[in-house]
């Protein structure tokens, strides 16, 4: 065996300390002076005998001789085995943003002796969930599941997937794989409380919508409403969700009972989605007379936020009736409607419908560049939130416009060609 491996291998606390003085020229004495520990208490740490020193004798005698903080923690902790002291090194190995010293340090509070396996964990989970660094969160809350699972400590198992889920749910690139791991979470909800699971229903009935799953957001959505009494912005939104779920489902008799349950709702959002709703029925029944100035008055009234989501209908209604004249006022007024800075998924994709409407009336109208640009930018919003569907709707709409528009297809080929990987590029997921 190499004999410096050897060596490294039995470093103690005390043997860093003692070479660290030396190298500074001072004596025990000296560091005494400088650290504020007693001197005795230093020479015990360097001979071995005191095994687990207190954490800040540990720190005042690092700062005097710079000893790498990260350094003295990773020998530390082999020794270390009280269960609030891991707590401390855990919240500082964070703030260090030390990965492996963290996953270190929340391993062995995990297998610390002075608490059962239980405790242990809880007391891990509680901590994690009050941390504000989200990268660690979700390392700490693999570690537990991971540790709770090997353990058949299946509560934690459940509460640590369900963080992750919530977590991971807000790539909006990866919202299929996170859903797959939220359906996972479905076979745990008996160790969840009713806070928990009614969170996840809501939860995973908005994404399910975000997703296109229609049917499934409703039933996700119908049972946290069994569970839920009291009345949250959460539980709003995710009705609102289920009501427009039942709108792309063509359930028009569910969306109108529902709307007469969601106007109820005490929630800023909940009368503009409301009216807007109400008007969006009647454009999908054909109704264009009440349909439209009940649209246009939504336009001008309701918060900036759903404003897209009244353009997109309005614009549909004026293709079907063939108001050109109107559909160029509307996109005259872009700048009043469009999202500043697009949160959720259906406004992403609310963002794209709009300028793949917006592309066809240019191309209906001859300007073939601005279309082709309005696509574009379509392409680009349904591949911020990996649309699939979508993509292939407008990448259809552009192939049928360039064959119906263009004299001569082939002098545009190479164009056409260079357009479509720039858009296959845009649609695929970063790790792709």
């Amino acid at each position: 065996m190499d004999e410096s491996v050897g060596t490294l291998q039995f470093t103690t606390i005390g043997d860093i300390i003692k070479k660290h003085r030396e190298q500074a020229s001072l004596s025990i004495t000296q560091l005494s002076n400088l650290s504020g520990v007693h001197k005795g208490v230093i020479s015990k740490i360097e001979l071995g005998d005191t095994k687990r020193p207190e954490l800040r004798t540990i720190k005042a005698i690092s700062h005097v001789l710079e000893i790498p903080y990260q350094k003295i923690v990773a020998h530390y902790i082999d020794v270390e085995k009280r269960v609030e002291t891991l707590k401390e090194l855990l919240l500082e190995a964070v703030q260090f943003a030390n990965e492996p010293l963290v996953s270190k340090v929340a391993v062995k509070l995990l297998e610390s002796p002075q608490e059962d396996t239980y405790n242990a964990i809880e007391q891990l989970y509680l901590l994690t969930k009050n941390l504000t660094e989200t990268a660690f969160q979700l390392l700490l809350y693999k570690i537990i599941a991971q540790y709770a699972r090997e353990r058949g400590v299946p509560p934690y198992v459940a509460k640590s997937l369900l963080q992750i889920y919530l977590i991971e749910r807000l790539d909006l690139k990866q919202m299929e794989d996170s859903f797959k791991a939220g359906e996972e979470i479905l076979y745990y909800m008996d160790f969840l409380s009713q806070e928990e699971k009614t969170t996840h229903y809501f939860r995973m009935g908005l994404q399910a919508f975000a997703l296109n799953k229609y049917k499934q957001c409703i039933e996700l959505c119908e049972a946290g409403l069994a569970l839920e009494a009291t009345e949250t912005e959460l539980k709003a939104r995710a009705y609102l969700a289920m009501i427009n779920s039942y709108y792309f489902l063509d359930n028009i008799d569910a969306v109108q009972r529902h709307l007469d349950v969601f106007e109820k709702f005490r929630y800023d959002f909940v009368a503009d989605a409301t009216k807007t709703t109400r008007g969006i029925v009647k454009a999908r029944l054909k109704e264009f007379h009440p349909a439209i100035p009940l649209l246009r008055r939504c336009l001008d009234e309701v918060d900036k936020d759903i404003k897209i989501h009244v353009v997109i209908e309005l614009l549909d209604a004026y293709f079907q009736t063939e108001d050109m004249d109107s559909i160029a006022e509307l996109l005259a007024r872009e700048e009043e409607f469009l999202p500043d800075s697009p949160q959720t998924p259906y406004k992403h994709v609310s963002i794209g419908i709009y300028h793949q409407l917006k592309g066809n009336y240019m191309m209906r109208k001859g300007h073939f560049d601005a279309g082709i640009s309005s696509y574009v930018t379509s392409l680009q919003a349904y591949g911020t939130v990996n649309a699939k569907e979508e993509i292939i709707k407008c990448t259809a709409d552009i192939f049928s416009h360039f064959s119906n528009n263009c004299k001569s297809t082939d002098s545009y080929f190479a164009d056409m060609i260079h357009l479509v990987a720039i858009l296959v590029k845009i649609a695929s997921p970063k790790d792709a």
